[in-house]
């Protein structure tokens, strides 16, 4: 009788963790390097995890998060893969005397980026500010300088006040370019049919010009946060502003002009209250 279980299969039953995770990365084509910059976990504790190694690592929580974050990543059962490594962990896999952490380590993919956290200060401050001009018109308003001026003067002054800027254009096409602004971000560019265009660790300030003749250009990459990019020398929306691997992306230009702007985060409207009218004298 023929034996058609695949090699994967084979390791639910009878292998242990490292072999599991080596069999479905290889079955999915990826290597160490690829799968370190899609999980951000080092290559050093990847080799450990696949060697069953789980001592070199820091901790048996590190253990358990680092295996299911790479489950997750070549499309293993998470709560499958992080009983087995418990059950290994109990087997004696890793030092007893070592001390379990009260928590286990979250997805590495998952960890808010710099720019995220940036971006949560300066929030902080732009509605500090808000709470304080707020206060300062309505509650108070009495509380400043007194005008030099009649009001009623003031009106034709504030009717001819400058025009709003005028919004900035919108690409209609053009070549697409993709600069990175990270070290050591992996991405991978192909076409509709699964050919790679381009596949590599870009380092920061690196550029990649999707082919203007590419059908149906895509991409795939752990850090979609860490690419500006342009169509025709304008730039366009990225193409998310959080930690998550994006795949099966068009990146024409097109798809990329069509893709919708962002709305703010934060919107603080204030309005002062209306000045009364002076009360003429006889």
């Amino acid at each position: 009788m023929e034996q058609d279980t695949s090699v994967e299969e084979q390791f639910a039953h009878t292998g242990r963790v490292g072999d599991r995770l080596r069999a479905a990365r290889e079955k999915a084509g990826f290597d160490l390097e690829q799968v370190a910059a899609e999980t951000r976990i080092p290559i050093r504790h990847l080799q450990s995890i696949e060697a069953g190694q789980f001592g070199a690592l820091p901790s048996r929580t590190y253990a358990v998060g680092f295996s299911r974050t790479y489950a997750r990543t070549v499309g293993l059962d998470e709560r499958e893969i992080i009983d087995q490594v418990r059950a290994e962990l109990a087997e004696g896999d890793l030092d007893p005397r070592t001390s379990p952490a009260r928590f286990e380590p979250g997805d590495p993919a998952r960890v808010p980026g710099r720019g995220l956290a940036w971006f949560a200060v300066l929030a902080g401050i732009i509605l500090v500010a808000g709470i304080y001009a707020f206060y300062s018109t309505y509650f108070a308003p009495g509380l400043g300088p007194a005008p030099l001026r009649d009001p009623a003067e003031e009106k034709p002054a504030a009717a001819a006040a400058a025009p709003a800027a005028a919004p900035a254009a919108t690409p209609t096409g053009g070549p697409v370019v993709f600069t990175n602004e990270m070290d050591g971000t992996w991405v991978r560019f192909y076409d509709g049919t699964g050919k790679t265009l381009f596949e590599g660790i870009m380092a920061k300030g690196d550029k990649f010009t999707v082919p203007a003749d590419a059908a149906n250009p895509q991409i795939r990459t752990g850090r979609p946060y860490a690419f500006t990019i342009t169509v025709g020398g304008k730039a366009v929306p990225k193409l998310s502003e959080v930690d998550e691997v994006v795949s099966n992306v068009p990146v024409d230009a097109a798809a990329l002009i069509a893709r919708p702007v962002p709305a703010p985060s934060v919107s603080t409207t204030l309005s002062a209250p209306a000045t009364p009218a002076p009360v003429a004298t006889p």
